[in-house]
């Protein structure tokens, strides 16, 4: 199963979370980390699914773009 994560970069190391697994988040002081500790994340959420649950979830769509915007 591929999952879309959103990785993001602060002054504390990186903050990480799955936008289809509402509250599956972690985080890790490399980028690297962080993703390892999504992935376990995510494979303990799963868990804790039903088939059916996690036959609805494949089915949700998450999708990234990038606009451009004009500032003042």
């Amino acid at each position: 199963m591929k999952l879309t994560v959103v990785i993001e970069k602060d002054e504390h190391g990186y903050f990480v979370y799955c936008p289809v697994l509402k509250g599956c988040m972690s985080q890790g002081e490399t980028y690297e980390e962080a993703l390892a500790n999504i992935k376990e994340a995510i494979e303990l959420y799963l868990g804790t699914l039903s088939e059916e649950e996690i036959r609805e979830l494949s089915k949700r769509e998450i999708h990234t773009s990038t606009i451009e915007v004009q500032v003042a």
